[in-house]
């Protein structure tokens, strides 16, 4: 008897994203490391939400147990509360909204509950690295529609082709990681549109909605009859720079959320108790906190690119999210794999490969990924670093 992995577990590898972290580590420790790789930030979350942590663990009591397994209470009537004034549209905590161990389970959680083996799901591509795995684990065929820079608008005809009778659900991710994309109305209203006519799930991660530097955040879920269809999916971790924490959560219909709730479940059961009070106390921070968190955000993002551009990188400024997606035909005639391998043996600067988010690995070979959720210093000392490289 030979011992093997599964086939689903052999044809996708580890995340890029996390082995860029650990290799930089290994050649440099932590000192010296800069990571721009990891979407993760280097600053404190708000001491409010330390503070409610260490009170609801402190509480001790009920909170040291199981949560109620999609969610306390507090929490998913926090999400629905905040989400019902954004959208204008009731939702009900007891029926809607589910609580995971993050957006990353949320959206596994989503496929498995309402994707079958053979069905197809559109995905945008470049896209988060999850979502191809996550295609693969619930048997479904995965089938990508391209979004092309520098504005990262994807082609009318080639999304309604990719559409057919086999397509349950399409993945919508806005703001964009990798790219910073924010989908505009009219292009929600088209995937509104091709949901309905084939009767199509659409599965949105909208983990980046409180970082939108140009344009505007729209759930599609408040599209004319795209209530019905939708399975929203957002979470603490970007917003709260607690991205250690793993709070997600789903907002879908009764009949989608009865499914989610059972995968959700049988994966993990559920998210940690005290930290869900604690998120639940943060979503009623005051509009102030937003505004600022956008500020904050925006002039990291206007450090980085320039300084991008200074070193000779051709970023494209998200209009959304932390991440930038850099073209690097000026600096190398290497790949982005073995430039990226470069810049961290010469400079200490850990980035992520531009294939490593694209289906067809070529469409990425001459482009880079930074993230900037960085302290000011720390992004001058990675564009120092990368200036050095330059000399």
């Amino acid at each position: 008897m030979s011992i093997a992995l599964s086939a689903k577990a052999g044809s996708f590898t580890e995340s890029v994203i996390r082995e860029m972290t650990r290799l930089n580590l290994a050649l440099h420790g932590p000192e010296r490391a800069i990571n721009f790789a990891q979407g993760f930030p280097d600053f404190e979350p708000p001491p409010e939400i330390v503070e409610a942590a260490q009170e609801a663990l402190a509480a001790g009591g009920a909170y040291h147990q199981y949560a109620t397994t999609w969610g306390a209470p507090a929490l998913r009537q926090a999400v629905a509360h905040k989400k019902s004034a954004e959208w204008g549209l009731p939702v009900d905590p007891e029926r809607e909204v589910t609580v995971a161990c993050g957006a990353t389970e949320s959206m596994m959680a989503a496929m498995l509950a309402t994707v079958d083996p053979g069905d197809e799901v559109i995905v945008f591509e470049p896209f988060y690295e999850n979502y191809g795995p996550d295609c693969i684990l619930s048997g479904a065929r995965p089938r990508y529609v391209a979004l092309r820079p520098p504005d990262w608008s994807f082609d009318e005809n080639e999304l309604r082709a990719a559409f057919n009778e086999r397509t349950r659900a399409i993945v919508v991710n806005t703001p964009h990681n990798p790219t910073g994309k924010v989908y505009r109305r009219e292009e929600l209203e088209l995937i509104a549109e091709l949901c309905h006519r084939h009767d199509a799930v659409a599965i949105t991660d909208e983990i980046y909605e409180h970082m939108v530097f140009e344009g505007e955040h729209i759930s599609i879920a408040t599209l004319p009859g795209m209530r019905e269809r939708t399975i929203t999916i957002s979470g603490a971790s970007k917003t709260y720079s607690i991205t250690g924490w793993r709070i997600g959560w789903l907002i879908a219909p009764p009949e989608l959320t009865s499914g989610i709730r059972k995968v959700h479940d049988f994966l993990t059961v559920g998210a940690a108790h005290p930290l869900q009070i604690a998120v639940a106390a943060a979503l009623g921070f005051p509009p102030s906190f937003y505004d600022a968190l956008l500020e904050e955000y925006r002039e990291r993002r206007d450090v980085i690119v320039r300084g991008l551009r200074e070193v000779g990188f051709q970023p494209n400024p998200p209009a959304g999210a932390y991440y930038v997606m850099a073209g690097i035909e000026g600096l190398t005639d290497r790949d982005d794999v073995a430039f990226a391998h470069w810049l961290v043996e010469t400079a200490g600067v850990a980035t992520v490969p531009g294939s490593s988010f694209y289906a067809d690995r070529e469409l990425g070979r001459r482009l880079i990924r930074f993230s900037f959720p960085k302290r000011l210093s720390t992004i001058e000392r990675g564009l120092d670093a990368l200036r050095q490289i330059r000399s």
